[in-house]
């Protein structure tokens, strides 16, 4: 089998059901044969471990540990969803206190083991402040770690396809911008639905409504339908992103990015934005919008601030004027 490349990939909280997926998708689509499985739960990972050796792919050199001095040594691109899960009731920014803590450990294990990493994605919730707490950690420059906020608009385009029955790839610009949680900015002014704008569509303001209110809490709807959070759309579109920092195709659906933009107005958070993740890392451009599209990303922007500012008061990253002093890329 042919893979894309050679580097050492390693896949964090490779024992759930997120990071298996991610492991069985990389393998897949020919990322690379050098896959480390790490987790702290050595039952999980090691049978992920056997499963993915049952599948016999060829050429792998599929390896697990539950050792981090091991796991991230060498790593040269890395996707962690090494948090705790999301559970029925639960807001992504009711995990904030316990999933920042580990981000930062994580942080503080590429800093240690493996400071030439190429690119990190983040995907465990909330995302944009785990992810954030990752990047102040990890002394990585900010094109180089990403977090995942694709899903929330492949749900706003899998919502508009199913409300005028085509196919899903014929729905185009379906974004959504600013926090990955309840505070999202959904746009509408871009999307094309087969080539014609959604304006133009006889789409209702009342069933637009409904529709970006189904997309916001698109993952309470996975929980309530299988009984437990997403895991397969998560894994790929992470995997996704990780194939486009090696050098395959380019990922230009919004990924939360960290972002300090005097232009922009946006200053020091993540968030997800119009990007596009290539071999060079994630490159952002500011949001078009209506009047009331971009009025909603300021209050999504007002939010992840708070949750920064909620982050710091628990001491789990510096006030922003000391961030560059844990790393000077910032």
């Amino acid at each position: 089998m042919e893979y894309l490349s050679n580097d050492k990939l390693l896949i964090v909280g490779a024992g759930g059901m997120i990071g298996s997926n991610m492991v069985q998708s990389a393998l897949m689509l020919g990322l690379t044969p050098n896959i480390c499985l790490y987790d702290i739960y050595e039952p999980g990972v090691h049978g992920v471990f056997d499963e993915i050796q049952q599948c016999a792919f060829a050429g792998a050199n599929v390896t697990y540990t539950v050792n981090p001095e091991e796991a991230f040594t060498g790593a040269k691109y890395i996707i962690s969803s090494g948090g705790a899960p999301r559970k029925d009731g639960m807001t992504r920014e009711d995990l904030l206190k316990g999933n920042c803590q580990i981000a930062a450990e994580f942080g503080d294990n590429i800093k240690k083991y493996c400071p030439e990493v190429e690119h990190v994605v983040v995907i465990f919730n909330p995302a944009d402040v785990t992810a954030l707490t990752a990047l102040i950690h990890s002394g990585l420059k900010p094109n180089q770690l990403t977090s995942l906020a694709a899903l929330d608009s492949t749900r706003l385009q899998q919502a508009l396809a199913l409300e005028f029955g085509v196919q899903q790839d014929k729905v185009t610009g379906a974004h959504t911008y600013g926090g990955h949680g309840e505070q999202m900015a959904v746009f509408a002014s871009q999307v094309k639905v087969d080539g014609k704008p959604l304006s133009e569509m006889g789409l209702s303001a009342e069933r637009w409504e409904e529709i970006k209110h189904h997309t916001v809490q698109g993952g309470s709807n996975i929980i309530k339908l299988r009984g437990r959070s997403s895991f397969q759309s998560p894994a790929y579109n992470a995997v996704k992103m990780i194939e486009a920092a090696m050098g395959g195709e380019k990922f230009t659906l919004p990924a939360g990015c960290y972002v300090n933009c005097d232009k922009c107005g946006f200053k020091n958070v993540m968030m997800a934005m119009p990007s596009t993740i290539d071999k060079t890392g994630v490159h952002f451009v500011e949001p078009a919008g209506t009047e009331e599209e971009m009025a909603s990303l300021a209050k999504s922007y007002e939010h992840l601030c708070k949750m920064r500012d909620e982050i710091v008061e628990l001491g789990i990253v510096p006030p922003v004027a000391e961030w560059k002093e844990m790393n000077p890329n910032l």
